[in-house]
């Protein structure tokens, strides 16, 4: 029955001889981990849970407010009060119910980053501040896991691979993280409901074609930004 399920919801994908069965499968045994459930993290969740990522992890201790649902659009306000982290492990086994999902319910400290991050294949960065952005990386680099990063602020987005099959890490980018009072951030900067729409569906197709043995990026940067549809692709 499993067989028959898997081909009925996911035909689709596997009619591109890129992925067939065997790219479907690699889908199904995959382990994914999400740092954060918010605006990233929301299309990350749902396009990876849809297209049948087997396990999925979800690393929020955050809880829904009012303004966060014009780009969290996993929520409604039902939701508003309650754990992001739970909500979108409910809310992703209604999306489909043949996928396994994982809920963290606590902020990722450099005492539980390890535990947590070594019992998936891949991680995926949705958070939205450097130092736990730096702690991901840091602990991949340690633990030899590949990490999907993205990030927004105002019209612009940027998509990265790091630490995948001997590529380049994070630091190797940015050496180190910039003082927060000197960054720029969506709450005192705004950001428009659909630019983080558009980079956390980037990242879940790369972190897909990354499972799949598909091409991806490697050393490069993609710069996005979306008033002009300028893209940029730098080497680093």
């Amino acid at each position: 029955m499993s067989i028959i399920q898997d081909f009925l919801r996911y035909n689709r994908q596997m009619m591109l001889p890129e992925i067939g069965d065997s790219g479907q499968g690699k889908l199904k045994k995959a382990r994914v981990l999400v740092i954060g459930a918010g605006g990233l993290g929301c299309p990350i969740l749902q396009y990876m849970a849809t297209a049948g990522v087997g396990t999925i992890g979800i690393v929020d201790f955050d809880i829904i407010e009012l303004h966060n649902l014009h780009r969290q659009i996993l929520y409604t306000e039902e939701h508003v009060g309650q754990s992001k982290a739970v909500t979108a492990k409910s809310v992703l086994k209604t999306l489909n119910p043949l996928i396994d999902i994982i809920a963290f319910e606590e902020k990722l400290t450099v005492e539980n980053a390890a535990q947590i991050i070594m019992n998936f294949h891949v991680v995926v960065d949705g958070c939205d501040n450097f130092a736990t952005r730096y702690l991901v990386n840091d602990t991949c680099v340690m633990l030899g896991k590949s990490l999907v990063y993205g990030s927004i602020l105002k019209f612009e987005g940027q998509v990265a691979v790091f630490n995948h099959n001997g590529s380049k890490n994070l630091r190797d980018l940015f050496a180190e993280a910039p003082n927060p009072k000197d960054v720029p951030n969506c709450n005192l900067n705004g950001v428009l409901g659909t630019l983080p729409g558009i980079i956390g569906t980037m990242m879940a197709h790369e972190t897909m074609k990354l499972i799949m043995d598909l091409p991806t990026l490697e050393n490069e940067l993609v710069l996005f930004n979306s008033l002009d549809w300028n893209f940029n692709k730098l080497k680093f």
